[in-house]
């Protein structure tokens, strides 16, 4: 039976299932990576891409440490990083609704990799992903630093993954969107989506 990390091969599975499915499921990363991708092409996707990749690395590598089991135990240091998240995406809605291809283009390029590692740094989701989801698939009489390791790769792997799909499909868009009415147009609707998944964001994390 395959064993990776101490894992074996139906709980690799499974896990791989549960973090498709999270993934998959509508958020921010998900609406600003079609923001993006629709109105400035592929390449700043990918950018952005980048930089969520390496935000829920970090996430997983602070997970590790227990500082994120600290904060989520924190009604203080959780509060100020879920509105400082809510936000963030708000002005990331906001500058989409008012920004320009003409703009964005000459803004440089580096900007879609810092704004997807700080949107993902300041998503409170992603740490309770690690101390509350991820526990669960590591077997208590084995090292659990190993499995954890492993666990939290797939997971980087499958957000990578599933992020390069909506670049992908979304920048199939840009081609039709030289047009700068069109593109305008496109822009703010997904910026008005942007803002409402921030609200939705804040509603979603609140504490119970």
């Amino acid at each position: 039976m395959m064993n990776i990390g101490g894992l074996t091969g139906s709980t690799l599975a499974s896990f791989l299932l549960t973090a498709l499915v999270i993934e998959m499921t509508p958020g921010p990363n998900m609406t600003y990576l079609a923001l993006v991708s629709a109105t400035d092409g592929r390449r700043a996707g990918f950018m952005t891409v980048g930089g969520v990749t390496l935000g829920l690395a970090i996430i997983g590598a602070i997970a590790a440490f227990g500082v994120a089991e600290a904060i989520q135990a924190s009604d203080i240091l959780y509060g100020i990083l879920r509105w400082t998240g809510v936000l963030f995406l708000l002005y990331l809605a906001w500058d989409g609704w008012k920004s320009s291809a003409v703009t964005t283009a000459t803004e440089g390029e580096g900007r879609y990799f810092a704004r997807g590692l700080i949107t993902n740094l300041l998503n409170p989701k992603a740490g309770v992903f690690y101390i509350a989801v991820l526990p669960t698939f590591i077997a208590p009489h084995l090292p659990p630093v190993p499995q954890a390791m492993t666990l939290t790769a797939i997971y980087v792997c499958v957000g990578a993954l599933v992020h390069s799909t909506i670049v992908m499909l979304a920048g199939t868009l840009e081609p039709v969107l030289n047009d700068p009415r069109r593109e305008t147009i496109v822009r703010r609707v997904l910026s008005v989506l942007l803002a409402l998944v921030a609200l939705w964001f804040a509603w979603s994390t609140a504490p119970t």
